[in-house]
Formats: C-alpha cells, structure tokens, sequence
C-alpha cells in the first residue's frame, strides 16, 4: 500500500524551522554563558525572532532546556513498550534503551547536533535550578514507565510494588551513569553508552553478591550470626 502521509505544507516547515532555531539557540547560550545567565530575550535575539515569538513555542525557559530529552524520553517509553512480553521486567527494560540509541540519536540530530544535545547534559549536572528540574522529571518519567511495566505484566502498581521497584533500580543506575559520565573528559554518546552498560552490568552482583571478603576488596570476611565461631 502506498504511504498516504501528507508533508508539512510550507507554514507548518517555517514553524518547524523557528522552533528548531530557538531550541539551537537557547542550548548553545545555555552552554556558552550558562543557563541563569541566559535570558529568554538573549534565546529570542540569537534566534532573530522576538520574544512574543518565542512564547509561541515554549511556554519557559525551562521548557526549551528540556524540549529534546522529553523527545526522547518519549522514544524510551514506546521502545519499553514494545519489548517482547517474554522478556523479564529489568532486562526488558535495559534492551529498550540498548535498540533506542542509534534512533535517539537521529530523532535529537533533526532538531540540534547531537554533539550539542550532549554537551547541555553535563550543564545540567553544574546548574542547581536544571539538575532539581531534571530530577523532579526523572521521578514523573520513573513512574510512566512502571505503568508501562505493570500494564505488560498484568499487575496493579497499587498493590504489587515491584514494576516500581525495578524501574528505581534502573532509574539509579542511569542517574549514577549521569554523574559519573558528566565529570569525564569525553561527552560523546558512545562514552556515554559504554559507561551505561558497564553499570547496569554491576545491578545483579551489587543486589544480590557477598561484597565482603572478595578479592581486591581489602575486607576480610567477617563471621556472622549463622557461623559461630567454636
């Protein structure tokens, strides 16, 4: 069958191309000054438009801080979703953001370069008022995703805690991944994904591995109640 999908007329490709500007814009200053030090007159003034413009496509400046991760958060939650039912809950969710890099990647790369996208992950970790924001969106986002978990698991989030319980997990892990990465050298999304699968490599032994006693650990092991000494 052939695809009957209309292209944006020439309106709606000029309200792409301001939007795409503004979002270019508000980035590069944001990492160039800093983000308290950027005022949506100084996004609006980059980008050549005015600043009633501006509030025609982001309600705040906050709003076109996080537009681009909201994109692709998104693209996370319908990989999540469309994992295989066969799949356990952690490693489903793991294989989601393993099969959606490259695609996020693209999907980012149609509204800034990617490179710059990455860049402004590392001024969120340095900037008080994007890093609460960052963090009060990653909990609503945890819990999308739960909802998502339990809905292919068939469980109530209400009565069963685990769909949320996973999803912390793995919501750690990736906010660990952050930290760590943002204070590396190198900002690339390939860093990025190596550092996050070395991590999530370590949830299983870190949940349910003895940590004491182990080589290189410096500990010697310790008797416990269950081995009482003679």
């Amino acid at each position: 069958m052939a695809d009957t999908a209309t292209p944006p007329g020439l309106r709606e490709r000029k309200k792409q191309r301001t939007r795409d500007t503004l979002l270019r814009s508000a980035l590069e200053l944001f990492t160039e000054r800093g983000y308290e030090e950027t005022t949506v007159d100084d996004i609006a003034e980059t980008a050549d438009v005015s600043q009633r413009t501006f509030f025609r496509y982001f309600a705040s400046k906050e709003e076109a801080a996080f537009f681009v991760s909201r994109l692709a958060e998104s693209h996370f939650v319908e990989a999540v979703r469309g994992r295989p039912p066969v799949e356990a809950p952690l490693d489903a969710l793991r294989q989601a953001l393993v099969a959606s890099w490259d695609t996020i990647g693209e999907s980012v790369e149609r509204l800034v370069p990617l490179e710059l996208h990455m860049r402004f992950y590392r001024v969120i970790e340095s900037t008080p008022a994007l890093l609460a924001a960052h963090l009060r969106r990653a909990t609503e986002l945890e819990e999308e995703i739960a909802l998502v978990i339990a809905d292919r698991e068939g469980l109530d989030v209400d009565t069963d805690p685990r769909p949320r319980v996973v999803v912390a997990v793995f919501g750690a892990v990736m906010r660990v991944t952050e930290r760590i990465w943002s204070a590396r050298d190198d900002a690339s999304l390939a860093a990025l994904r190596d550092l996050t699968s070395s991590y999530l490599d370590q949830v299983e032994p870190a949940l349910t591995g003895n940590w004491r006693g182990r080589p290189g650990s410096g500990r010697a092991e310790q008797p416990g109640p269950a081995d009482p000494t003679p």
